[in-house]
C-alpha cells in the first residue's frame, strides 16, 4: 500500500544516511524536492515506459499532479527554481520515496513505492570527466554499502544520435528513428521500411489528399484536412486537433514523394544497433565502419574512448563493463552515456543503480537553453537486499 512503511523501515535509512554521507562528503548538497509534482512535466518528458506507470491524479484546484516517478525531474524543477537562467553549476544529493505502478506479481524487488538516494550535477562544461565523476562515486558509494559482486551494462545514446546526424536522410526520419530507439523491434521494421518502401505508410489514406498536400504550406494542408473531414462528415474525438492531423499527414505525404534510405546507410545503423561487446572492444569495433559514417561519429567515438579512458585512471575495472548499442534504459530524457550496475543475485531485470546523461531535460522542463546534466540513483531496498543476502 502506498504510504505504509516497509518492514525493514529502520535499515533502510540507515543505509540511506550513510549513502547520503558520502555523497556530501564529494560536494552534493543534500536537497529535499517535493514528492507532488505537476503531472505535464513528467508525461512529456520521462518516455512511454515510464509515462503509464506514473500514478496521476487531479487536485482540488483542477490541476493534474502526480506522485514523482523518479527524483531527477523533481531535481532538475528545484535547480531551476534557484537558478532561473540556468547559469550556473551545481551538485546536488538526495534521499527519499518514488512511485511507479507495478503489475500483480512483479515481487519485492518491483515495489509500488521505493526509496532513491543519488546524485544530479548540472552545468558542467567537460560532459566526460562529469559522467566519469558520477558512475566512480556511486560505485563508490554500493561498495562501501557492501556490494562487492556486481557488472555494469552501459550505453551511449549520443553515439546513435551522432550516426544519424551524419547519415542522409530527411530530419522527419532521424526523429522516427529516435523515438523508435527505445523500442528495437519498431526500431528494426522502420529502417526496412524506410529502406524499401518508405510510401507505404501513405496506403491508408485517400490518395487524392495524400497528393493535394505540400509539404512546404502547413497552414494550407490543415484547411485541406478540415474540408476533407467535413466533407467526409469525419468529427474530431480525442485531443487531436486538424493541425496535428495535418502535420501527421504532411509527413507521410513527404514520404510517399521520398526516394528509399540508401541501403548502405541502413546496413551502417543495422551494424551499429548490432553492436554488444565488452566496453573495452567497443571503440575499436566501431572505428572499423566509422569511415562510412562521418566526422561526427568519429568525434563520438572518441568521447566514448575518453570516458573509458578516464573511468579506468580512476580504479573502475573496465573488464565488468558490458557495451550495448540497444542499451538506453527505460526513460526517454537521456541524451548520452547511460548505465545500470547489476547484482549477480537481482539480475540485469533489477538494477541496483542506474543513471546517464540528460543534456536536453532541463530545456524540456523550462529552462532558457540545452544545459550539461548528468545523475545517477541507487534503488536502496534492492541494495539492501543484496548485502543482506551476502552476509547470511
Amino acid at each position: 500500500m502506498v504510504g505504509a512503511q516497509p518492514a525493514n523501515f529502520e535499515a533502510l535509512e540507515a543505509q540511506a544516511r550513510t549513502l547520503l554521507a558520502i555523497f556530501i562528503a564529494s560536494g552534493y548538497e543534500a536537497v529535499a524536492p517535493d514528492i507532488i509534482q505537476p503531472a505535464g512535466v513528467f508525461l512529456d518528458v520521462v518516455g512511454e515506459a515510464l509515462r503509464g506507470r506514473t500514478y496521476v491524479f487531479t487536485d482540488l484546484n483542477g490541476e493534474e499532479m502526480c506522485l514523482r516517478p523518479d527524483l531527477t525531474v523533481p531535481t532538475c524543477r528545484l535547480y531551476l527554481a534557484r537558478h532561473p537562467q540556468a547559469d550556473r553549476e551545481a551538485f546536488y544529493s538526495y534521499n527519499g520515496p518514488a512511485f511507479r505502478f507495478q503489475p500483480v506479481g512483479a515481487g519485492a524487488s518491483h515495489p509500488r513505492e521505493f526509496r532513491q538516494a543519488g546524485i544530479e550535477a548540472f552545468g558542467g562544461a567537460d560532459a566526460g570527466e562529469a559522467d566519469a565523476r558520477t558512475l566512480v562515486l556511486i560505485l563508490r558509494a554500493l561498495q562501501q554499502a557492501g556490494l562487492s559482486k556486481w557488472r555494469l551494462q552501459t550505453g551511449d545514446v549520443g553515439l546513435f544520435d551522432a550516426l544519424l546526424d551524419d547519415a542522409n536522410m530527411p530530419e522527419r526520419w532521424r526523429r522516427r528513428l529516435r523515438d523508435h530507439f527505445w523500442r528495437p523491434d519498431a526500431l528494426h521494421a522502420e529502417l526496412k521500411r524506410l529502406s524499401t518502401e518508405p510510401a507505404r505508410s501513405a496506403a491508408a489514406f485517400p490518395r487524392s489528399l495524400i497528393d493535394a498536400l505540400d509539404p512546404e504550406d502547413p497552414a494550407g494542408a490543415e484547411n485541406l484536412v478540415a474540408a476533407y473531414l467535413d466533407e467526409q462528415g469525419i468529427e474530431l474525438i480525442g485531443a487531436r486537433t486538424a493541425a496535428e492531423i495535418a502535420e501527421g499527414l504532411l509527413g507521410i505525404a513527404a514520404d510517399a514523394k521520398a526516394p528509399p534510405l540508401k541501403p548502405e546507410t541502413a546496413a551502417l545503423i543495422e551494424s551499429y544497433v548490432g553492436t554488444h561487446l565488452p566496453a573495452a572492444e567497443v571503440a575499436p569495433a566501431l572505428r572499423r565502419f566509422a569511415g562510412s559514417a562521418g566526422a561526427g561519429f568519429a568525434r563520438a567515438i572518441d568521447a566514448y574512448e575518453r570516458r573509458l579512458k578516464l573511468l579506468a585512471d580512476s580504479g573502475v575495472d573496465v573488464a565488468r563493463m558490458e557495451f550495448s548499442a540497444e542499451f538506453g534504459r527505460n526513460v526517454g530524457y537521456y541524451t548520452g552515456f547511460v548505465f545500470e550496475v547489476i547484482a549477480e543475485t537481482l539480475g540485469a531485470e533489477s538494477p541496483v543503480a542506474g543513471g546517464g546523461r540528460y543534456d536536453s531535460l532541463l530545456k524540456a522542463v523550462g529552462a532558457p537553453r540545452n544545459v550539461s546534466a548528468v545523475g545517477a540513483a541507487i534503488h536502496t531496498e534492492r541494495l539492501l537486499a543484496v548485502v543482506r543476502g551476502a552476509k547470511s
